[in-house]
């Protein structure tokens, strides 16, 4: 009503059709405005929706500890751990701590141990950062250098991750392996059956693969799905500072956008004004 006097009062008047029967249409007049209620309403939820949604996501690299996870890290520090791959480590460390991740910690050679409980914020690894150097580097600071370092049981480490999730409770857990993937040979039939009680459990197995040799590479290969190691080039095992990945296609986002113009494209089809005019008034 205001914009039709606005327009009277500017000396701009719609496109109006005469007519002598102006009640006849008003069952028509309400359809409309409940169309164009409804499918407006529907526009301004989805867009809603489309905005929170956007909010969720990370167009640069997904975190190493899935985003709504508690997440279990799980280093190997045994004798085949290279100096490079200490690096690698501490990078790792660094991006957790960036991150702001809720996680565990279990470091192993043959015999896991646990340091942080799940849940633990990843600021605390921040002291570790000066442990984990190689020993020819200075002075033997890392306390795993003569009595911890041994040969290697990844089933053993996994094992006890997935233990204190189930331990404290831990309903969406994850795990981050952090190591070159060499296990003993006599562990390969145990780590098969370790992955798949994870993968049974829904435990989101991820792998950071530091110096891991062909045949390690291709057990793992065997074990997991490719998105485990996500951010890599060529799908292989990732390091621990690959730096760019591609997002996955955002394929909720884009539904909710072409519902929210599909709702509109329907408010302009079924619920426009047509401007009547009896005698003196109109109805809209």
């Amino acid at each position: 009503m205001w914009a039709r006097h606005l327009g009277r009062v500017l000396g701009l008047r719609p496109e109006t059709v005469g007519t002598p029967d102006v009640r006849a249409f008003r069952a028509a007049t309400r359809r409309a405005r409940v169309l164009r209620l409804a499918f407006g309403g529907a526009a301004l939820l989805l867009v809603g929706a489309a905005a929170a949604h956007a909010r969720g996501l990370d167009a640069t690299k997904p975190g190493l500890v899935p985003s709504g996870t508690t997440g279990v890290a799980v280093v190997d520090l045994s004798l085949s751990i290279t100096d490079e791959d200490y690096s690698a480590v501490r990078n790792a460390f660094r991006r957790l701590i960036a991150e702001n991740a809720s996680i565990g910690l279990v470091v192993f050679s043959d015999v896991p141990y646990e340091l942080l409980p799940p849940g633990t914020p990843a600021s605390e690894l921040r002291p570790m950062l000066r442990l984990l150097v190689p020993a020819k580097a200075g002075p033997p600071v890392n306390p795993w250098v003569d009595t911890f370092r041994s040969g290697t049981r990844i089933s053993a480490a996994l094992d006890l991750a997935h233990g204190m999730l189930e331990r404290d409770g831990v309903r969406s857990g994850s795990i981050l392996l952090v190591s070159d993937l060499e296990t003993a040979p006599d562990d390969v039939p145990a780590l098969t059956r370790t992955v798949e009680r994870l993968r049974a459990s829904s435990i989101d197995l991820r792998v950071i693969a530091l110096s891991a040799s062909s045949d390690a590479q291709l057990i793992f290969s065997g074990l997991l799905q490719k998105e485990a190691f996500a951010g890599s080039a060529a799908g292989g095992p990732p390091t621990a500072d690959s730096r760019e990945v591609s997002a996955p296609l955002p394929r909720t986002l884009l539904a909710l956008a072409a519902l929210a113009l599909l709702a509109l494209a329907l408010h302009e089809r079924f619920g426009g004004r047509l401007a009547i005019t009896g005698s003196e008034r109109g109805v809209a």
